[in-house]
C-alpha cells in the first residue's frame, strides 16, 4: 500500500485537493450503497407486483422506469453527499435512527415496512459517509482505502443494476421456464430481500450512530459547551419522533411524504439557526435537496409500497 499524497511536495494546496478527492470518494460510496438498496428494492418490489394480479399495472410501472436515471442518481447522491459537512449528515443519521426505531416498534414484532427502506436512502448515504469518515480518520493510506471502497462499491452497485434489470425484463419468462438460475433462486427465496436489507441496514446504521456521535462530539472544547448543543438536539429530536410515530399509517392513506422531510429538516434548519454554524445551516438546506432528490427518484416504488 502507498499514499497518493507521498508523492508529492508538501504544498498548502494539496492538502486541500486530497480532502476534497477524499470527500468525493465518501460520497460515491454512500451513493453506490444507496443505488445497491434501490436496486434490491425495485426487484423485490417487482416480484411482488408479479405475483399479484391486480397489480400489474405497478409492475409494468417499475419495468418501464428510465435506465438512464439510474447513473444519474449515483452522480447527483455523489455531488449532494460531498457537499453535505460531517456534522450536518451525522445530525442526519441520528435523526433518521431515532425515528427508525420508532416505526419499527410501532409496527410491531415480525413486521417490516418497504416504505421504509425507501425513506432512509439519504440518510444511508450520510451513514456510509459519516462511517467512512470516522474509521479513516488519521489513517496513513486513507485515501487509497477509499479508492478500493470506491471501486467495490462501484463494483456491487453495477451488478445489482444488471440484476434489476434482468429481473424486470426476463423474470417472468424465466420463473415459468424454470432454467436460469438466477430466476429460480428469486423465486425460491425472493421473499428474503426485506430481511436482508434490514440487518444490513442495521450493521450499518449501528456503526453510523457511533461515528455520528464521535464527530459531533470532536468539534466541543468542554462539557458545556456539549452540553448547550446536545439538550435542545434531544428535544427537538424527541418532539420530531413523537410527531412521526402516526407516518406510517398517515402515509398509507396517502399522505405525501415530501410534507414529512420538510418538517423534520426545518426543524433541524431552526434547531442549527440557534445553536450551529452558518456552514450548517446550508448543508441543511443541501440535505434538503438530497432527500428531495431521493424521493422523487424512488417515486414508482414508494407509490407501489403504499399500495402493498
Amino acid at each position: 500500500m502507498f499514499s497518493l499524497g507521498s508523492w508529492l511536495p508538501a504544498l498548502p494546496g494539496l492538502a486541500w485537493g486530497w480532502a476534497l478527492v477524499d470527500t468525493l470518494l465518501q460520497g460515491l460510496v454512500g451513493a453506490c450503497a444507496v443505488s445497491v438498496l434501490c436496486s434490491l428494492l425495485k426487484v423485490y418490489l417487482y416480484i411482488q407486483c408479479l405475483n399479484d394480479p391486480e397489480r400489474q399495472v405497478e409492475k409494468e410501472t417499475i419495468r418501464t422506469q428510465r435506465r438512464v436515471l439510474e447513473p444519474l442518481h449515483v452522480v447527483v447522491l455523489t455531488g449532494v453527499l460531498a457537499l453535505v459537512g460531517s456534522r450536518v449528515a451525522a445530525l442526519v443519521v441520528l435523526e433518521f435512527s431515532l425515528r427508525a426505531v420508532s416505526t419499527v416498534l410501532s409496527l410491531g414484532k415480525g413486521a417490516h415496512s418497504s416504505q421504509l427502506y425507501l425513506l432512509c436512502q439519504y440518510s444511508l448515504g450520510c451513514g456510509v459517509s459519516c462511517g467512512l469518515s470516522f474509521l479513516l480518520e488519521g489513517a496513513p493510506h486513507g485515501t487509497c482505502n477509499l479508492v478500493l471502497a470506491a471501486g467495490l462499491a462501484g463494483l456491487l452497485a453495477t451488478y445489482a443494476r444488471r440484476l434489476a434489470r434482468h429481473v424486470c425484463t426476463l423474470y417472468e419468462l424465466h420463473s415459468r421456464a424454470r432454467y436460469c438460475g438466477i430466476c429460480i433462486l428469486l423465486l425460491a427465496a425472493g421473499h428474503g430481500i426485506p430481511r436482508l436489507l434490514r440487518n444490513a441496514l442495521a450493521v450499518t446504521f449501528v456503526v453510523a450512530d457511533l461515528a455520528a456521535v464521535v464527530l459531533i462530539n470532536r468539534d466541543f472544547l468542554s462539557t458545556a459547551e456539549a452540553v448547550r448543543f446536545w439538550t435542545p438536539l434531544t428535544i427537538c429530536y424527541t418532539l420530531l419522533v413523537i410527531y412521526m410515530q402516526e407516518e406510517p399509517r398517515q402515509s398509507a392513506g396517502g399522505r405525501p411524504v415530501y410534507q414529512t422531510v420538510l418538517i423534520r429538516m426545518g426543524g433541524l434548519f431552526i434547531l442549527l439557526l440557534t445553536v450551529g454554524r452558518w456552514t450548517d445551516v446550508l448543508h441543511v438546506l443541501v440535505s434538503l435537496l438530497g432527500e428531495l432528490w431521493c424521493l422523487l427518484h424512488a417515486g414508482v416504488m414508494l407509490e407501489a409500497c403504499r399500495r402493498q
